[in-house]
């Protein structure tokens, strides 16, 4: 399993701040909660991975098929 294997699970995440000043994802499918707290500049770096991600789906999305 890898990053391009497709799978029919259903997740629903949340993001948002924690009274201890930490960033949280929470993931949650099929009855596992998954919480991952990240300090606010780990949070940012995590931002930034995810919109340069975004750049490059979209610019293989852009190229003509052969």
């Amino acid at each position: 399993m890898g990053i391009n294997t497709e799978r029919d699970i259903e997740a629903n995440m949340q993001i948002g701040p924690t009274d201890a000043g930490m960033v949280r994802i929470f993931i949650e499918s099929q009855g596992f909660e998954v919480p991952m707290d990240f300090d606010p500049e780990e949070a940012e770096e995590i931002a930034e991975e995810i919109l340069a991600a975004a750049k490059a789906a979209r610019s293989v999305a852009e190229k003509p098929r052969r």
